[in-house]
């Protein structure tokens, strides 16, 4: 990046933070109370797709709302995440920090926890704002374009299954160029969240999400190749410009080739983008997020931000979608026009079970828009307590097929992507796992879908039975609204229909908390491995952990496709 470039941010950002102190010095000479400043980023990058590498420079404003000094800043590196066996660096992004200042002056830092981290060591006290420039250098690998394939991501999940291996997540699965599509989840370096006046440090590679951080104010500038389309968590204000108000991250997509339509719900713009040639899939999804969208604001409530992106992009064979705040992707392998003359050339099994993968592909985007409400407005440790946003998410998804389709049709997509899931992986011989753990301590996609999202998500519809329509919406309505731009944590939610509970259901509702979230009941409340299943897979057992069937894909039931075409 030009020496000019350096030089004009930084007039820019002395101008902005000179004007903020003053503020800040103005109230206090008044004698008025400290107005407390929402953290904001401003960003400049320039992305170079061809040779797979960024330069940037942010300036982070964050001020401590804690009740005692800090004397450190802490910001994740996302993109140096590795999982357990990922060992070629070549083929993982990396993102290098060059130098910091404060109020001009360059300061020490130290890069720990496995280069995922970045500490700052500075004095802020309670009420005070601190702002913090950060020049930085990333680059991304190349994914072939075959690790995103339908075939790869079938073949993927039906591995995982079989042989029961460990799935991790990491940096290189939100950030890689593949074919002329560029994807940076989150690029830049990203202030770690503050829970109980504390810094939330932890970042490691599991099977769920790893994204966690408060919500900030966005302006950000980027450069690229002058014919490229780019796609961010904000809002385009002009060519390369973007802004965003009350995101938790920033995303970037950059490529060519993409269209889009447009629709509003109450005052959320919602947009699909998709590929040149796929205008069938994209409008459905489009309709699919639209109806989702207006169930959510009625029934939880507003978004803070104003627009919402669905957009098709390439991902990695394995992460069948992501959603940061703002944008959702979704696996250009799933976008799949079977009305199309190239759907000629599909595998057979996959054009049979057309109904089923259209039925994945609507779920996904229902699954998607709920995660701007549960995750995004209601943060969440998504490492910690995943149960939180990913179960909630999956509710709000059957919610969306009871009020789109109806009670049956919400039944039988009940059965297919919750109880189906649990008694596949039960008939695998998976062991029941109590719902409220850590990500890590789940093996792979399959058994966190099984616990975590199947098993959380029919606890609420359990509640919902036990307190009836009135106060069920009442409780979630007061859980969105009470922590919606903070972080919430368990006993929050638990708190929230303990609150709307009546004396005589108080008992009930700690019992179900537990019963669904620690203990071990999925058999009796989901449903018990199945003996037909196995012998329909050719499994010897329906507990047949760890042994070999005879070619099993020839011998794939349709339960079990129904299964594997989920899109995770």
């Amino acid at each position: 990046m030009s020496g000019m470039f350096f030089i004009a941010m930084r007039m820019n950002h002395r101008i902005a933070g000179a004007s903020c102190w003053l503020a800040l010095l103005v109230g206090a000479a008044v004698g008025q109370e400290k107005v407390l400043l929402p953290n904001h980023y401003a960003i400049k990058l320039r992305i170079d797709p061809t040779a797979r590498l960024y330069v940037g420079q942010q300036r982070v404003r964050w001020t401590n709302t804690g009740t005692r000094p800090e004397t450190s800043l802490y910001f994740h590196l996302y993109p140096n995440l590795r999982a357990d066996d990922e060992t070629d660096e070549a083929a993982s992004p990396r993102l290098n920090v060059e130098r910091v200042r404060v109020k001009g002056r360059e300061r020490p830092f130290v890069i720990v926890d496995r280069a995922t981290s970045l500490r700052v060591p500075l004095w802020i006290a309670p009420g005070e704002s601190v702002e913090v420039e950060i020049e930085f250098r990333g680059t991304f690998p190349e994914v072939d374009i075959e690790e995103t394939t339908l075939l790869a991501h079938l073949v993927n999940q039906i591995d995982a299954v079989w042989r029961n291996r460990r799935e991790q997540l990491s940096g290189r699965h939100l950030h890689f160029r593949s074919g002329d599509v560029v994807l940076l989840g989150a690029c830049y370096p990203v202030l770690a969240a503050r829970e109980n006046n504390g810094w939330s440090r932890r970042v490691e590679a599991s099977v769920g999400d790893f994204l966690h951080a408060e919500v900030a104010d966005y302006e950000v500038e980027i450069e690229s190749a002058p014919d490229a389309e780019i796609f961010t968590s904000g809002e385009e204000e002009a060519k390369g410009r973007f802004s965003g108000r009350s995101l938790r991250n920033f995303a970037i997509l950059v490529g060519r080739g993409w269209q889009s339509e447009e629709r509003s719900v109450g005052d959320l713009r919602l947009r699909s983008v998709f590929r040149h040639g796929r205008q069938r899939v994209g409008h459905r999804v489009l309709d699919a997020a639209a109806a989702a969208a207006h169930i959510y604001v009625q029934r939880f409530g507003e978004l803070p931000f104003k627009s919402l992106k669905i957009v098709e992009a390439p991902l990695i064979a394995g992460f069948g979608h992501a959603e940061f705040s703002g944008l959702s992707v979704i696996a250009s392998a799933f976008y799949v026009d079977f009305d199309a003359p190239q759907a000629r050339v599909l595998p057979e099994m996959v054009r049979e079970q057309r109904a089923s993968f259209e039925d994945s592909l609507e779920w996904t985007v229902a699954h998607a828009v709920a995660h701007q409400w549960w995750g995004t407005a209601v943060g969440s440790d998504p490492q910690r307590a995943p149960v939180l946003d990913e179960a909630l998410a999956h509710w709000s998804a059957l919610l969306y097929f009871e009020e789109v389709h109806g009670p049956e049709r919400a039944a039988l997509v009940a059965g297919d992507q919750l109880r189906g899931v649990y008694q596949l992986y039960r008939t695998f011989g998976g062991e029941d796992l109590p719902a409220d753990r850590a990500a890590r301590a789940y093996r792979n996609s399959l058994q966190y879908a099984a616990i975590v999202e199947g098993k959380g998500a029919l606890m609420f519809a359990a509640l919902r039975r036990l307190l009836g329509e009135a106060r069920f919406f009442a409780a979630l309505r007061r859980y969105y609204h009470r922590h919606r731009q903070r972080i919430a944590n368990l006993d929050d939610l638990r708190s929230a229909f303990m609150v709307e509970a009546t004396s005589g259901q108080r008992a009930a509702v700690a019992q179900l908390f537990e019963r669904w979230l620690e203990g071990r009941f999925g058999d009796e409340d989901v449903g018990a491995p199945s003996e037909s299943l196995a012998a329909t897979l050719g499994l010897p057992a329906a507990n047949a952990k760890g042994k070999e069937a005879p070619n099993p894909f020839a011998r794939l039931g349709k339960f079990f496709w129904r299964q594997i075409t989920r899109i995770r």
